[in-house]
């Protein structure tokens, strides 16, 4: 929109030089905005309303806040809007064309799919491509966040934030808060002193994790020997676990069982986790990182799914693509925060080019994109469209993603006929914030 001209309610010019950033909190709809009025700039804040006597409604006129609103964009102009001190604020009434909300009410059709999956095929792939990169920066930069909130609160230890990364990603969605919790509760360096012994770290991970009382299975020497293992330990680096009945098994596969994700975090424990600069380092060899995760159960857990009964069938190992899950959401989470922090670029870009160089994810919501015409050629990708879905699609957030702003473009004519006003006033602030203010007309 920036350049383009337009034609104000008291018949003045407007040219937009910059639509300012949007607001997702309380406060004018968009921060410093940049436009001139017949040939004068100003600089402000930009509140957009569906009835320009909204501005009453909210209670607008009542607060200081919006004594910083430049401009005033409407759909109906029915009110002349003023600062607390009596000076007009400048408005601009636009309407849209039928066919924009028509396209707008069929993007929010499907609730529970892809919403713009018959539109898809009018979009260019230079869009479909930009897009999705950005989404796959968007979701790494998410993830990193987190990834750096974990960091602040370990005091900026690194090795414990990848201990705490790791154990939720073991989690596999279904378990990682629990995972989470129970990593959170004891210091690596507690289970480091005890890295000779596995039984040990067994002991102090399946206590923590609320999972041994001395009560259940009597009969069991190996669980028995935990309990009382743990008892000592417990009471030695004064720990608490983590609260009862919080770990989930439904719809969970018996070698899926947090049990074993526990045995498994022990094991690699007991062989000792790589830094999170030596994980940078491999990040071009896929296979040679996986290496680090690869452990093999041994002794009670190459028999058992849980405590008590015992399975002949029960895998050792972690599966290829559980481990490149691993990668996916632990391993380039934490190298590109890591790189983020110390202001490292390349070691960012080896973050990003890890997650190019593992296949996609295969997932219910992946197989929704593809069966609707967007393929996935490496988890890089997969990542982004879980992210387009997640982040936009299921929040009802289609006005802010660049397909659906491009769809409803095409709608949208140079000189477009009367329109209708029935958006709800949110949907309204998102049609005109992210279609006409920042580049609807362009």
């Amino acid at each position: 929109m920036a350049g383009r001209r337009f034609t104000l309610v008291d018949g003045s010019r407007l040219d937009v030089i910059d639509p300012g950033r949007l607001n997702n909190d309380s406060g004018p709809d968009f921060f410093n905005a940049k436009f001139k009025i017949d040939g004068i700039e100003w600089v402000g804040n930009v509140e957009i309303h569906v009835k320009a006597s909204d501005w009453l409604r909210h209670g607008h006129d009542r607060d200081k806040t919006y004594d910083s609103v430049a401009l005033h964009v409407v759909a109906v102009n029915d009110f002349n809007p003023q600062r607390s001190d009596g000076a007009l604020i400048p408005q601009l009434e636009i309407v849209m064309p039928q066919s924009f909300y028509s396209r707008y009410a069929s993007l929010e059709e499907k609730i529970n799919a892809v919403r713009c999956e018959r539109f898809l095929g009018e979009l260019s792939s230079l869009v479909i491509t930009d897009w999705l990169e950005s989404l796959s920066i968007e979701r790494m930069q998410h993830k990193a966040s987190r990834v750096m909130e974990i960091h602040k609160a370990t005091g900026s230890d690194w090795d414990q934030t990848f201990f705490i990364i790791l154990a939720r990603s073991l989690g596999f969605g279904l378990n990682g808060d629990p995972f989470e919790l129970t990593a959170k509760s004891i210091p690596l360096k507690f289970l480091y002193r005890h890295s000779d012994s596995l039984h040990q770290i067994e002991a102090l991970l399946f206590g923590q994790a609320a999972m041994l009382d001395p009560g259940l299975h009597p009969a069991d020497s190996y669980f028995q020997s935990l309990c009382r293992e743990y008892m000592f330990l417990a009471g030695k680096y004064a720990l608490q676990p983590v609260p009862p009945g919080i770990w989930k098994y439904s719809r969970s596969r018996p070698q899926n069982f947090p049990h074993r994700r526990i045995a498994l975090l022990a094991a690699l424990l007991v062989r000792g986790l790589p830094s999170v600069g030596r994980l940078a380092s491999f990040c071009s060899d896929p296979d040679s990182l996986m290496q680090f995760f690869s452990t093999e159960l041994s002794g009670f857990w190459s028999g058992h799914f849980s405590f008590g009964d015992e399975s002949a069938c029960a895998p050792t190992r972690l599966s290829k693509t559980s481990l490149q899950l691993l990668l996916i959401n632990a391993v380039a989470p934490t190298v590109y925060a890591y790189a983020s922090f110390r202001g490292d670029t390349n070691m960012a870009e080896k973050a990003i080019d890890l997650l190019e160089l593992l296949p996609a994810e295969k997932n219910s919501i992946i197989r929704q994109w593809e069966n609707a015409g967007l393929k996935c050629d490496s988890s890089l990708r997969s990542q982004a469209l879980l992210h387009l879905r997640t982040a936009y699609c299921d929040v009802h957030k289609c006005l802010y993603c660049r397909f659906a702003a491009q769809l409803l473009r095409s709608t949208v004519r140079p000189h477009p006929a009367s329109g209708i006003c029935s958006l709800s006033p949110f949907s309204l602030i998102t049609s005109f914030g992210n279609l006409f203010w920042v580049g609807a007309y362009q």
